[in-house]
């Protein structure tokens, strides 16, 4: 048997492996999105254009690993645990992007990246998140439906009247949500593989699981197509686990316990958050600007 300490370990490594690949994946994506095509087109025309693009599906295979490494992560550890160290794909993002651009990583994008990425580790560390269930009910996931799914169809709203760095930020949101959603999902999957093939295609998860995927994938490069990754990855990488933490905790019982002291640290953790995410996306309007170095 393999213990507590030693599962949450491996699932930590686990997803710093999903942190990597699904980092190298966004950088793909984002500039196929950016590329395919001059014209100015909608959400569904972009996707399809993006299904007929090798390079494209090369970061999907890429990120397809980075999701794998995350199911391997939420088998072994709780939505809490694994999504904190997920949002470490940032770190590695801005260089890889940077790199295949020819822009360097300024000094205060490597800042506020790093304090964002501490503040939501330390959002769940500081919270000693303790495990709970694999799969929830079909009414708990109707509530869920009835809160977040208005509010994701006003951001699309949103996006629409809004153009530049505040449409990809919007549709980041919409983006994130739904893959923080799909690791919750994810969960409730790799809990019935254990049980055979036909109790897998049995499960109602399985099904809301690759529908959530493909809607998170559109959004994604739709976002990405909208500003460059400095707007858009940021707001992914916080709202994802923001999501799955938040559903972690109402959907799969999973709990914090922080402590009295412990409330306080998370609170100046939040705050650090959203102004990390702020800073960020702000930059996305002078890194357009600024030409591409030749090499």
């Amino acid at each position: 048997m393999i213990g507590l300490d030693e599962r949450a370990d491996a699932a930590v490594l686990f997803a710093l492996a999903a942190a990597v690949f699904i980092a190298i994946g966004d950088v793909i994506h984002q500039r196929q999105a950016q590329d395919v095509t001059d014209e100015s087109v909608g959400h569904l025309a972009l996707f399809k254009q993006l299904l007929r693009n090798r390079r494209w599906w090369l970061g999907s295979v890429v990120a397809a690993g980075g999701f794998a490494f995350q199911a391997a992560a939420l088998g072994l550890g709780s939505v809490l645990l694994v999504q904190a160290v997920l949002v470490t794909s940032l770190l590695f993002a801005l260089p890889i992007n940077a790199r295949v651009s020819h822009r360097p990583v300024t000094r205060w994008q490597w800042t506020w990246a790093a304090l964002l990425a501490a503040a939501v580790v330390v959002i769940v560390t500081v919270g000693n998140p303790t495990a709970g269930h694999s799969r929830a009910s079909l009414e708990v996931w109707t509530e869920v439906l009835l809160v977040l799914g208005p509010a994701l169809v006003l951001c699309v709203i949103g996006a629409g009247i809004w153009k530049g760095p505040a449409s990809a930020v919007l549709l980041a949101v919409v983006s994130g949500a739904l893959w923080g959603v799909f690791a919750v999902l994810t969960k409730g999957v790799v809990d019935q593989l254990d049980d055979g093939a036909l109790a897998l295609l049995r499960t109602p998860e399985l099904y809301a699981w690759a529908a959530v995927g493909v809607a998170g994938t559109a959004w994604q490069q739709s976002s990405f197509r909208a500003g460059t990754i400095t707007a858009s990855l940021p707001t992914m990488t916080v709202a994802e686990p923001v999501v799955a933490s938040a559903l972690g905790v109402v959907v799969l019982g999973e709990t914090l316990r922080p402590g009295e002291a412990g409330w306080l640290t998370l609170a100046v953790a939040v705050a650090v958050m959203v102004v990390a995410t702020a800073a960020l996306a702000r930059g996305e309007a002078a890194a357009t600007d600024q030409p591409l170095t030749q090499h």
